[in-house]
């Protein structure tokens, strides 16, 4: 089992549009609203693959409850902790049809000390079959950057293995606490290690800073390069083809679902998460791939890596 932690969740909702023109009146060709926030796309993509997982997030206000609803129907269990005050966030994403995605995050609710405590409780309640805890995204107002570290410790002394995908002090703070697995991409590499990434090569320099600096394993994301993992069994990079990119909301996320469903760890697992994000952005929104939107025969993953290959989008 997978369980998910989302300390700021969302409802996600994305319009199509021919063209995105400031101050005009614009018509969308199609509206979706999703259940989001890092840690809920990951649980929606392990259900999506057939995994059992169990999200654990705060909710406000008519949103938070339909966004409940919007899980239930999806078959994931959801441990919603209520929060008195605010609402759930509501995203907005515009996708124009050359990929380009212009989106508009709103800040959601204000946690209290309690409500922060009561959260890290449901997750300790929760955790005692998971196979592995991804606590995944931005921290809401009333967090301190801490928490995250907070909930790594304590979930290493119940004896689980935690997934991390956040950045800036959040991450930084939580680096001491050892989480078995990091997920920057190549902007958040760059900013908690102060290099500046202009080849593959910086960036597995960036992400062994990370390993020294607690890291257990890093998978890092390059955009349209492909993805780096390093960790104890090696160094290993990937590229999965992608013949047209959709949206690519919740890549990453479907990335870490199918590199955690592969065991998290090594070479297998790196491919799976490959093959998650590549399907991922085919797809309109925030849709998770299902299995038979995956092509593993578009993935390659070799331990030679190209180190002195310039990024497409080198990060200063």
């Amino acid at each position: 089992m997978i369980l998910t932690v989302t300390p700021n969740p969302s409802l996600d909702r994305t319009y199509e549009v021919p063209r995105l023109e400031r101050g005009a009146v614009l018509r969308a060709a199609t509206d979706r609203v999703d259940p989001g926030g890092k840690g809920v796309n990951v649980s929606r993509a392990v259900a999506a693959a057939g995994h059992r997982t169990v999200a654990v997030l705060p909710v406000a206000g008519p949103e938070g409850a339909l966004l409940l609803s919007l899980l239930t129907e999806l078959g994931i269990e959801a441990a919603g902790l209520s929060v008195r005050a605010g609402s759930t966030r509501v995203n907005i994403s515009v996708a124009e049809p050359d990929g380009t995605l212009t989106k508009v995050n709103a800040p959601g609710p204000e946690l209290t000390a309690a409500e922060a405590e009561s959260l890290l409780a449901a997750v300790r309640e929760r955790s005692a079959d998971a196979d592995w805890i991804a606590c995944c995204g931005s921290l809401p107002r009333g967090l301190a950057p801490e928490w995250y570290g907070e909930l790594v410790a304590r979930a290493h002394a119940a004896g689980a293995r935690i997934a991390l995908d956040t950045s800036g002090p959040a991450l930084t703070a939580a680096l001491r606490e050892r989480p078995d697995v990091v997920k920057p991409n190549a902007e958040e590499l760059a900013q908690a290690t102060g290099r500046a990434l202009a080849t593959v090569g910086d960036a597995v320099a960036a992400a062994r800073e990370l390993r020294a600096a607690g890291a257990r394993a890093v998978l890092a994301s390059l955009g349209a390069d492909g993805q780096l993992l390093v960790e104890d069994s090696g160094t290993y990079f990937g590229t999965a083809r992608v013949p047209a990119v959709r949206s690519n909301v919740g890549a990453g996320d479907a990335s870490l679902a199918g590199f955690l469903t592969a065991g998290g760890s090594g070479p297998a697992a790196l491919a799976a998460a490959l093959a998650h994000g590549a399907a991922a952005v085919q797809l309109p929104g925030s849709a998770m791939p299902a299995p038979s939107d995956l092509d593993p025969t578009a993935v390659t993953v070799t331990s030679e890596v190209p180190l002195g290959r310039a990024l497409t989008e080198p990060v200063s």
